[in-house]
């Protein structure tokens, strides 16, 4: 099935039971069994059945087939937040000692997470500049177990190219992890260029109304854990397979930790992915013409998006999302205040701390997404004190226009 498609009928769908087209939600905490034999064989994984939701829900179940074969994957474990998604997988491959690679534009929070976080726990994180895909090669050393990189960047917009990385990663017989938050299923299917693992912050895009948190991790089948450098994943290759990971997941560092999807928030994406194709053309082509209208525009200082053909990553959008840009862009003002004041100005567009909704956001990144960070850090990530991220929403084009238009002239008057 073609993605429109299969982002409505796939995995598991409706309710056999009652007709209801829509999956159910499950509301419930545990599942009851007739006898204590029968409980204790499906803790002893010798039948199939539900626990504890914090363990799985077939609500959640449902989303997580779906998003699964959207990705192309062979499994997927549904979290309750993107940063969940990619702390579960990060925990379930490094131990004290171990080395992470990663790229140095990426969303503050997976920084903080790397560098702050799991730097108490020993474990070392090498920011690289992911346009050289060089980098990735000299920062490899024995003790490194990931690469771990953003299909677009967030908030630099930088393109890494997928299948150099994918490359460089299993030379070393070490997995790529690529966060498609940003892009979606919709734009690229980062298995088919070599990714092995999948995170989503399934707040943004797929849920697409900013109404509920949620994360996913999908296997994309590409790395073979029985060889790879992980002994107790490749243990668990004996009786779960190439679900070796994704078992090793569910029945450990996802159990432990506690970060289980709710079932209402599963039954919203599950409601977000049936809209998410169309949803993913209208912000692709009202962000290439805002980007354009904004670049044309006197009183801009700079724009940076990935679509338009004087972008140094056009030629990698082309390859990777068929020339579509992604619904995101940054642009800047020349100074602080006045990115200040055209935030304060604008009327249609929210101010917020949140992407991918139907509504057009707009946020100064350097005095709150990275904030905690000092001057050298933000440049490192590329944030500067002018800069405005943008989610393109799905308003007709020509009021977001308008109102980035009269915004500009109130903040940027002479």
């Amino acid at each position: 099935m073609n993605i429109s498609t299969l982002a409505i009928h796939g995995g598991l769908t409706g309710d056999g039971s009652s007709g209801a087209t829509a999956v159910p939600i499950v509301q419930t905490v545990s599942y009851a069994y007739d006898t204590a034999q029968e409980i204790a064989d499906v803790f002893a994984g010798k039948a199939p059945g539900y626990i504890y939701t914090r363990i799985a829900n077939p609500t959640t179940t449902a989303l997580e087939l779906r998003l699964a074969e959207l990705e192309d994957g062979i499994g997927c474990v549904a979290t309750s937040s993107g940063m969940a998604a990619i702390a579960s997988v990060v925990m379930g491959l490094v131990k004290t000692g171990d080395e992470i690679i990663a790229a140095s534009g990426m969303f503050a929070g997976t920084v903080s997470l790397f560098k702050s976080t799991l730097g108490r726990f020993a474990v070392k994180t090498t920011f690289v500049d992911s346009a050289d895909v060089k980098q990735f090669t000299k920062a490899i050393s024995g003790k490194t177990k990931l690469i771990f990189v953003e299909a677009i960047g967030n908030p630099r917009m930088d393109v890494p190219d997928i299948p150099a990385v994918a490359e460089i990663a299993h030379r070393a017989n070490i997995p790529l992890i690529v966060d498609n938050t940003v892009t979606t299923p919709v734009l690229i299917k980062p298995g088919r260029f070599g990714a092995d693992i999948v995170v989503h912050s399934t707040s943004k895009f797929i849920n697409g109304h900013g109404t509920a948190i949620g994360g996913a991790i999908i296997d994309t089948g590409n790395y073979n854990w029985k060889t790879g450098v992980f002994e107790d994943i490749s243990k668990s290759c004996e009786g779960a397979g190439r679900l070796a990971f994704l078992a090793h997941l569910r029945n450990l560092i996802y159990r432990d930790l506690g970060g289980c999807a709710a079932p209402m928030n599963s039954f919203l994406m599950l409601q977000g992915l049936e809209t998410l194709a169309g949803r993913m053309a209208k912000h692709c082509e009202s962000a290439e013409k805002l980007a354009q209208f904004l670049r044309g525009h006197p009183k801009v200082s700079w724009v940076n998006y990935p679509g338009l053909e004087d972008n140094e990553f056009h030629s990698r959008t082309a390859k990777l999302f068929d020339g579509r840009g992604g619904g995101l862009l940054t642009f800047g003002l020349g100074e602080r205040d006045k990115a200040f004041r055209f935030i304060d100005s604008v009327k249609l567009a929210k101010n917020l701390a949140n992407l991918g909704d139907t509504r057009t956001l707009v946020i100064h990144p350097c005095s709150t997404i990275f904030h905690e960070f000092s001057p050298y850090e933000q440049k490192q990530m590329a944030v500067t004190e002018d800069m405005v991220r943008v989610s393109v929403g799905l308003e007709d084009f020509e009021d977001i226009r308008d109102d980035f238009a009269q915004a500009i002239e109130t903040s940027c008057g002479d």
